[in-house]
């Protein structure tokens, strides 16, 4: 395979959301080949949501949406991988263009909008698959769906999804779908979160298992709103929080041309504002539940440091547009800090 460092620049000489469907045909192919099919690194083994980690590094949801190339994903050394946001019916997303690179930040501006083939066409998808891993199953609500009926649109996804994943986690947090951040308030967390531990007790019987939910939160919170939100996580028992979505905040990109486009940024300038989140709610919340990292991670250190700041396993994505696959074994060593969970 040719180092990435040849690939990108072909890679950035196209669209930036054509770019990301051929890399994951690419990948998609290149796993149907036999090829890039490696065991997930067992570097540093770690029980976190009562699941064993084979390393504390995964993939973040929102780079396979719908499934299409799990198996090469997890070639790539991948404790685990979340694939989603899906939604329960299949939507096209917001207009073209709605995904920009700014290189020289290593930052993405994206306003995507949940476009994704639907919960039933992702499914249909993961009997075919090799990886036998740590998949968690990301869930959304359609963009039509009145926000006082989100809930009727997780609790769809929950019940669908269940059966075939390791975790679920539930996304309230993208920019990109009108008023979806609204449910991050005290009230409607409170309900929402309550309707979904509910229905997961009841499938936890049913399907003789127990598959645990986790919050994505963004990291436009005030320090008050971090601490409501954790008080709810620990009411109501989820089992995880990640920390964080992208920003609307445009902090660090200012100079960019592309700044003024609409939509949530992520990459390295997302690291310092994701990063104080993470020490917020492990103080708010004492240990009670796990976090899960994600935004700006583009190093090994920057990996340790979200470890270091509280979470206990982190999360790849605009990281690895701009540094290619090798920043996964990276991170993986930089976060062995022992085999105890």
């Amino acid at each position: 395979m040719l180092p990435y460092t040849l690939i990108r620049p072909l890679l950035f000489a196209l669209d930036a959301e054509c770019a990301h469907e051929l890399t994951l045909k690419a990948l998609s192919a290149t796993s149907s080949l036999g090829m890039g099919n490696a065991p997930a690194n067992t570097a540093n083994t770690v029980s976190v949501m009562g699941l064993k980690f084979p390393n504390r590094v995964g993939l973040a949801a929102g780079l396979d949406k719908n499934g299409i190339a799990i198996d090469g994903l997890a070639g790539l050394g991948f404790g685990f991988i979340e694939v989603g946001t899906v939604t329960p019916r299949p939507q096209p997303g917001n207009p073209k263009p709605r995904l920009f690179r700014l290189p020289e930040q290593e930052a993405i501006i994206n306003r995507m909008g949940f476009n994704n083939e639907g919960i039933d066409a992702l499914l249909s998808r993961l009997p075919m698959r090799r990886y036998q891993g740590i998949l968690g199953v990301n869930i959304g609500k359609n963009f039509d769906t009145p926000i006082e009926r989100a809930a009727d649109d997780y609790l769809i996804g929950l019940e669908k999804a269940y059966a075939a994943a390791a975790y679920i986690t539930v996304n309230i947090s993208s920019p990109n779908t009108k008023n979806l951040r609204q449910l991050q308030g005290s009230s409607e967390l409170d309900a929402l979160l309550g309707a979904l531990k509910e229905r997961q007790t009841v499938l936890a019987e049913r399907h003789g298992k127990y598959v645990p939910l986790a919050l994505k939160i963004a990291p436009d919170l005030d320090t008050d709103q971090i601490t409501n939100i954790a008080d709810a996580l620990r009411r109501h028992r989820i089992d995880g929080v990640i920390a964080t979505n992208t920003t609307l905040g445009r902090e660090g990109v200012e100079s960019s041309p592309l700044a003024k486009e609409a939509g949530g940024l992520s990459g390295a300038p997302l690291f310092e504002k994701s990063t104080a989140v993470i020490r917020l709610l492990s103080k708010a919340l004492a240990g009670e539940l796990p976090i899960i990292a994600a935004g700006g991670i583009t190093s090994g250190e920057r990996a340790r440091d979200k470890i270091d700041a509280g979470a206990a396993l982190v999360q790849l994505y605009s990281g690895l547009i701009y540094r290619g696959p090798g920043l996964v074994g990276e991170c993986i060593k930089a976060t062995d800090i022992g085999r105890a969970g």
